[in-house]
């Protein structure tokens, strides 16, 4: 039976996770490496703790109680996981088990010292690190000891922050088990930390080494600042040597303590340049075999590295795979489609399969590769000024990595080859007739795709759909589309440019497109207002949607006194804008068609803030006030040198800008009006295959590419491990944060606005639509979770279309990501709410309920006292 509780470290690999947890099954590995030294020892196994947990009085009644405490609740939590502790430390070791960690001891030498480290099957795993969480014992001497301080490790799996920190992730504390490994102790002169990639840039081509005398607890603690070096292809680039007054050393008879570095070492190195560079090779070594950058902790003994731990690195953002070995340089498209969030594999296929460039996907986000256009000067001028108006900061990170000494080669600029087969397209008239020839074509477009795709089924269904999406490149890239929409934006650039150079008024056009016609993303916010109107004089159906959950309410809605009418008002917006929803470029995402309950905490504050016909009044008053200020505007400049010209000139450009600057809006509601219909297909088909028992569940095939699903409708067949690999990814990406810009070596590029002409202590943005407004911030993650009165300022990630009917009700924006021609900013100015996009961390910096005043018109946030 002794097999079963230990197991020496040679006879253990990384695949064992679920016998000896994630640091014993890593030290296995480990000590499989060639020239990678690891102190001897041997793990305790799960099945040990499992036999001493069952012996455990009342466990599973007090495992009951934990599991529904609230996470936030740290008084319960810390009583209740204070009371399992004690339980297990008190339950007896069974005898056969005691023997067999007494004769592993034994094996080690006489009177040997241990370390003992606690190895929970949820540790030093690939999606979540969980370090730190349990306990480690050093310097433990003697069979006795060793075996209570086992104890004590199987009892740290229930410390308090490893409750809350399960609790936090998701992991049910049942299916988390405890190892324990012990090891012989090393007395090392020096130790510390190797990461294998720079924890802070991210780049994987720099090892950086956190160095100390003693054991590596001095730096673990923060006792004191370690030497630091940054080392780059065996040469180290960076170090700052520390004073290091203390260290950790072990006392003879068991334990450690701290003592006092001898003042004439405190400033000398831990260790010499060539050792530096030594223990890096062996990180590389040991980086390889894991196959992902390492987080490792060493100890340096009589010249010779002993490796105690490595573990991988979780806080990097994944590079984007390129089959070469070129350098590159990517941009997010997130950040340009405002939706920051991972998206499941088939929304990040289906997205490849219908975009009109190359895109690469790491850490479930979609990249574009801009290094041959920053390559060549003309098309890097080009690529910065276009990037540039969106998005500052990703210009400012561009600029960063073109600073690079040689990252991104020169490349001559292309030659001019004569002009494009046809000419250049023709120049295109202000007339509105444009706009409506291009909106029926899209109509048209999608009546064909939904009546045609209702007789295909199987691999029939997937063959149409390959061809469906040329029909769908072939919109988004016609040429009328295009300069319908360069002719809006190129117009509201001039506006901004010509009248701060003629009258030195900032941002001018966000009042001159208040309220432009044809704009489908603010109908869609002031439709909802109407439908608010239908239900506001029945406060019956009031009470009733206060209390809504299921997504089946319409029915009941109907059977109220005006529910009917109620009822088709919502069903006709959902005809209309249904197919929408928060993270709306993933197709995996749930549509307000499927989840109409989204909807209802909208429809409540419309019905509580807004007096009946506001939507047509809204959009009355910004005409209004977009007329007002055209007369204004042309009546200074006539008073100008010049002034007809300028009159006429500009005139002529928000005569532009109003015809086309709705329509910017149009092609991306008819991106999302097809991926609706691709994806209630596409479920028809993933149904077929749950009800066959190919799939456990429809939307397992979410986390299957586009192809990988055409194959199994073909094979009938689901590799079961790889969706529940690819569901584990997943989750584990919600915890990166992804890069405006990202290099092959994994830099992780923010940018900043390096401006100086913001106050102290104000949150630095880019101002997308002009005013000032104070005050109170409504931090919202979750579109459903709004609770809006009027006058409260909107702060949040990001807003795609799906955010625009909360924009009716607030009095500003403030979003993390964001651009002067993205959605949000374009609906802010339609409105004419003064918003800031691109504040880094605005949701982690500003409280929900703070006062906060919005600079629209110069860019910055401040949180007022």
């Amino acid at each position: 039976m002794t097999e079963q509780y230990v197991l020496g470290l040679q006879e253990i690999d990384e695949t064992q996770v679920a016998v000896v947890g994630g640091k014993g099954a890593q030290l296995g590995g480990l000590s499989r490496i060639d020239g990678i030294s690891v102190p001897g020892g041997f793990c305790v196994t799960t099945a040990a703790f499992r036999r001493v947990m069952a012996e455990v009085p009342s466990i599973d009644e007090l495992l009951d109680r934990l599991s529904r405490a609230d996470p936030d609740d740290r008084e319960t939590i810390r009583k209740l996981s204070a009371h399992i502790r004690r339980a297990v430390e008190e339950t007896a070791v069974p005898d056969d088990l005691a023997v067999a960690v007494t004769r592993a001891v034994s094996g080690l030498g006489e009177d040997v010292a241990c370390a003992v480290r606690s190895s929970a099957t949820a540790e030093d795993l690939p999606t979540a690190s969980f370090a730190g969480q349990q306990d480690t014992y050093l310097n433990v001497v003697g069979p006795e000891a060793v075996l209570r301080h086992v104890s004590r490790c199987w009892a740290s799996l229930f410390t308090e922050r490893a409750v809350i920190y399960r609790q936090r992730n998701g992991v049910d504390h049942r299916t988390v088990h405890m190892a324990v490994v012990v090891q012989r102790m090393v007395l090392p002169d020096a130790s510390g930390i190797l990461f294998t990639a720079d924890p802070v840039t991210g780049n994987r081509r720099v090892a950086t080494v956190d160095a100390g005398f003693g054991l590596g607890e001095a730096l673990v603690s923060g006792l004191v600042n370690p030497d630091v070096y940054k080392v780059r292809d065996d040469e180290i680039v960076a170090r700052t040597i520390a004073a290091k007054q203390r260290a950790v050393h072990a006392l003879p008879a068991g334990g450690t303590r701290e003592v006092t570095v001898d003042s004439q070492r405190q400033e000398q190195p831990a260790l010499t340049d060539a050792q530096v560079v030594r223990l890096v090779r062996l990180g590389r070594r040991i980086e390889a075999h894991f196959g992902r950058p390492q987080d490792i902790e060493w100890c340096l003994a009589d010249d010779g590295f002993q490796i105690v731990q490595s573990r991988p690195i979780t806080t990097l953002f994944p590079v984007p795979e390129s089959g070469d070995q070129e350098n590159h340089v990517y941009v997010s498209v997130g950040h340009g489609q405002m939706m920051t969030d991972p998206m499941k594999p088939l929304g990040h296929s289906m997205w490849r399969l219908t975009a009109m460039v190359p895109m690469h996907e790491a850490g479930g986000r979609l990249f574009v590769d801009v290094t041959r256009r920053l390559a060549a000067p003309t098309s890097r001028a080009g690529l910065l000024d276009v990037l540039g108006k969106g998005d500052p900061l990703i210009r400012d990170a561009l600029e960063t990595v073109l600073d690079r000494d040689g990252f991104v080669p020169t490349l001559p600029d292309a030659g001019p080859g004569g002009p494009p087969a046809g000419g250049p397209p023709a120049p295109l008239e202000t007339d509105p007739a444009v706009v409506t020839r291009l909106i029926e074509r899209s109509e048209t477009s999608v009546a064909a795709l939904e009546r045609d795709i209702r007789t295909k089924s199987g691999p029939e269904l997937f063959d149409f759909l390959v061809e469906a999406f040329e029909e769908h490149k072939r919109v988004l890239s016609d040429p009328l589309s295009i300069q319908a929409i360069m002719a809006g934006m190129e117009a509201t650039w001039w506006l901004n440019d010509k009248l701060l150079e003629w009258l030195g008024e900032k941002n001018a056009a966000d009042t001159l497109t208040l309220s432009a016609p044809g704009n489908i993303t603010s109908e869609m916010g002031l439709a909802l207002l109407d439908v608010a109107d239908v239900i506001r004089p029945h406060p019956e159906l009031v009470t009733f949607l206060q209390g809504v959950e299921d997504d089946g309410f319409l029915d009941e809605l109907a059977k109220l006194p005006g529910g009917a009418e109620a009822r088709d008002a919502i069903e006709a917006y959902l005809d209309r804008y249904g197919m929408r929803c928060v993270g709306e470029i993933d197709i995996t995402r749930p549509r307000w068609s499927e989840r109409p309950t989204t909807l209802v905490p909208v429809i409540l504050d419309n019905v509580r803030n807004f007096e009946p016909g506001a939507a047509e009044l809204r959009f009355e008053q910004g005409r209004r006030r977009a007329q007002e200020k055209e007369q204004d505007v042309l009546s200074r400049l006539r008073a100008l040198p010049d002034g007809e010209q300028k009159a006429d000139e500009t005139k002529r450009m928000i005569d532009r800008v109003r015809t086309f600057i709705g329509y910017r809006e149009y092609p991306k509601y008819g991106i999302i009006s097809r991926y609706f219909i691709y994806k209630q297909a596409l479920l028809k088909e993933a149904g077929s295959l749950a009800q066959a028992g190919v799939l456990a569940r429809t939307e397992d095939a979410f986390y299957l590419t586009f192809q990988e699903l055409r194959d199994a409708v073909s094979s009938r067949q689901v590799d079961d491990r790889l969706i529940r690999e690819r569901k584990d990814a997943f989750r584990s990406y919600h915890a990166l944060t992804p890069p405006r810009v990202l290099t092959s070596e994994g830099d992780a590029l923010t940018g900043a606005y390096r401006r100086d002409d913001v106050p102290a202590g104000a949150l630095v943005g880019l101002p997308v639509s002009a005013g000032t407004v104070e005050g109170r911030a409504r931090v919202v993650l979750d579109m459903a979770d709004a609770d809006l009165e009027a006058g409260d300022i909107l702060v949040t990630a990001f807003t795609d279309p799906s955010w625009s009917p909360l924009f009716v009700g607030i009095a500003g924006l403030v979003t993390e990501v964001g651009g002067l021609m993205t959605h949000g900013a374009v609906i802010a100015r339609e409105y004419g709410l003064p918003a800031v996009v691109g504040v880094e961390q605005a949701t982690r910096l500003i409280r929900d309920g703070q006062r906060i005043r919005v600079h629209g018109t110069d860019g910055y946030v401040e949180i007022l006292p």
